[in-house]
């Protein structure tokens, strides 16, 4: 873990898609590993792990990191990954969520951006953004007292047009937003040893 003075923490990652974690490992020089059935990657600062599309495999995977560590309340969470948004986005904006619409619930972070969370890919332009893991994340880590510090971020990647969505487009997608993200987080401060 590293330090900050006296404080000292963990960064949680879950995402969805192995091209959205190698944009970690290629930027962080992650190692990998397996928990349970997951692929995870890590350095002394960083576990990721992928959870595959949709609510349910967020919920378990980011469930099977809250259970295998040791949280400390200076940890991070953080969910992130690649969206739809309609126009008012640029395809690459790193987009901070705050709330998430889910079966026409709304669940409140913060006053940042609403994310609407779809059980199935949205293909038309009726929601601002739209993802399909934002709310299994967060019902598994507002059920865990231990975990204060709580973070979604989201790339635009498309238009709803998920068939136009490359692996490669992915991970340059999110590579490309890691150093905002690092601004955001002082994950750069957490590598620098």
């Amino acid at each position: 873990n590293k330090q900050f003075g006296t404080i000292s923490f963990m960064i949680y990652i879950t995402v969805a898609l192995k091209p959205e974690a190698q944009a970690f490992v290629d930027k962080y020089k992650l190692q990998r590993a397996k928990l349970k059935n997951y692929s995870l990657y890590y350095d002394a600062n960083m576990t990721l792990i992928i959870s595959g599309i949709g609510v349910q495999n967020a919920m378990d995977a980011t469930q099977t990191l809250i259970d295998m560590y040791d949280i400390d309340e200076s940890d991070i969470f953080l969910n992130i990954g690649i969206c739809a948004a309609n126009n008012n986005y640029r395809i690459g904006e790193l987009l901070d969520i705050g709330s998430i619409v889910y079966k026409n619930q709304t669940y409140i972070l913060n006053s940042k951006q609403t994310i609407t969370c779809l059980d199935h890919e949205a293909s038309e332009n009726i929601y601002a953004i739209v993802d399909m893991e934002s709310f299994g994340f967060y019902e598994a880590v507002i059920h865990s007292p231990a975990i204060k510090n709580i973070f979604i971020f989201k790339v635009v990647s498309d238009r709803f047009e998920p068939h136009k969505v490359t692996k490669e487009g992915t991970k340059s997608l999110l590579f490309h937003a890691l150093d905002t993200l690092d601004t955001k987080l002082f994950i750069k401060a957490s590598h620098c040893d």
